[in-house]
């Protein structure tokens, strides 16, 4: 698959790139695996010097003679004797880039803290002896959210206050979904974009594994997750389990029951049999998984809190896949394809509610969005985006199917915050499948 969007992040970086020409530039992109950061990174130092090294889960020992060899077959350096620690090795690096301007790039930063967790303390050192003499473009890039916030966010740590931009990559709007599956269908239906959206979330490693392999329908969306050989249906563990470590059987339960409509804590306790509130705020704030939503002209104060996950893919995952693995077990690869089928009506419609969220912050001159519901559960609106500068505030109904919007109904519940709109030109309006 071709390089897609990304404008605003290579603009960035390539604005780094010419800063670290003339002095030293420090560089972090966080996002989860899968997100396209490598394939970011190499794209925008093409046609430049760049040393690309993968930190993998070895002895700093073998890790240091990989990276030794890749270093002088990439830049020519040469390093004499044997390099047994990473302290040694970018010190040379550093000292090379007092002489020559190049960028260097350290993939899955995080893993230094599995090998030898004194290595941040030792590029912290060695960074602040030659920086303001090198020319280099050094950016780190990880993908377990937690390990690299700490790394950089907490004051304790040796690395706290070196950068000098940070990028948090994200999973990509709805509208280069939309190009995307029009270069490889270009006569795709909106259920096609809802399936491709459902179950990837804008995730450019999983739209490539889709579009290369000609799922780019509905039916072979579906028919490709839900095969033998599909690496969607290890992928949840794979992700997570390093993550959340030896406690990931709690968050594990946690997230299926939110994925399974449980949105309130106290509901989750109650099936948990434990308060879960520290679960939850981990989730949020360490985890970055599950956002807290509030009706929207809530106090801050308010407790009428719902759990959503953030992620499409791992929403998906932990909906049908994870509490299926029996089926899996038994080879019933059939058996879960037809389960998806007969739940798939009323769970994209959740993510149709999702996307417009999505599509509307995206395309129009919005400054808050979100839905409301009252405390009776009488009052609930799919959608709501305002605009404090223009003064505008769309009220919106969601369904898949546009014969059960009722714009009457619509207005009857949006008097109900109409004291909250009353700044606002309102329009009520309907988005169904035919509006993707």
């Amino acid at each position: 698959m071709k390089f897609y969007d990304r404008e605003n992040e290579l603009k960035l970086l390539k604005r780094n790139l010419e800063q670290a020409k003339k002095s030293a530039c420090f560089t972090v992109m966080v996002g989860r695996r899968r997100i396209g950061k490598t394939s970011l990174l190499l794209e925008s130092v093409k046609g430049q010097k760049y040393l690309y090294l993968f930190v993998a889960r070895k002895s700093e020992h073998l890790l240091c003679a990989q990276f030794q060899k890749e270093v002088q077959e990439v830049l020519g350096l040469q390093i004499f004797g044997t390099i047994t620690s990473f302290r040694d090795l970018f010190e040379q690096l550093m000292i090379y880039a007092t002489k020559e301007h190049y960028t260097l790039i350290l993939d899955e930063f995080q893993e230094f803290e599995n090998i030898n967790s004194s290595i941040f303390s030792d590029i912290q050192n060695v960074w602040d002896t030659y920086k303001d003499r090198a020319r280099v473009n050094f950016i780190v890039c990880g993908s377990i959210y937690s390990m690299m916030m700490k790394i950089f966010e907490n004051r304790k740590e040796p690395l706290f206050g070196r950068l000098t931009s940070k990028i948090i990559l994200k999973p990509f709007p709805v509208s280069v979904m939309k190009t995307i599956l029009s270069d490889y269908n270009p006569n795709y239906s909106p259920e096609d974009l809802l399936c491709m959206y459902m179950i990837t979330g804008g995730v450019a490693k999983y739209i490539t594994l889709l579009v290369e392999e000609g799922a780019v329908t509905t039916s072979k969306i579906l028919d490709m997750v839900t095969r033998a050989d599909s690496p969607f249906l290890g992928e949840g563990k794979d992700l997570l389990v390093s993550e959340f470590g030896k406690e990931y059987g709690t968050y594990f339960s946690i997230l299926q029951l939110i994925a399974a409509g449980k949105t309130t804590q106290s509901e989750i306790d109650s099936i948990i049999c434990k308060n879960t509130g520290a679960y939850l705020a981990n989730l949020e704030k360490e985890y970055s998984l599950i956002t807290k939503m509030k009706p929207l002209f809530s106090r801050p104060e308010s407790r009428k809190a719902r759990w959503s996950l953030s992620d499409n893919y791992l929403r998906f995952w932990f909906r049908f896949v994870y509490p299926n693995q029996s089926l899996l077990e038994l080879g019933k690869y059939d058996l879960l394809r037809e389960y998806i089928d007969i739940n798939y009506e009323q769970y994209s419609g959740l993510l149709l509610e999702k996307y417009f969220r999505e599509k509307i912050a995206e395309s129009e001159r919005v400054t808050n969005i979100g839905s409301y519901w009252d405390s009776k559960g009488e009052n609930e609106i799919d959608l709501i985006a305002l605009s404090s500068l223009d003064k505008t505030a769309i009220v919106a109904e969601v369904k898949r199917n546009p014969s059960k919007i009722s714009i009457p109904l619509l207005e009857e519940k949006a008097k109900s915050i109409k004291k909250e709109l009353a700044k606002y030109t309102v329009e009520c309006k309907g988005f169904s499948l035919e509006d993707m």
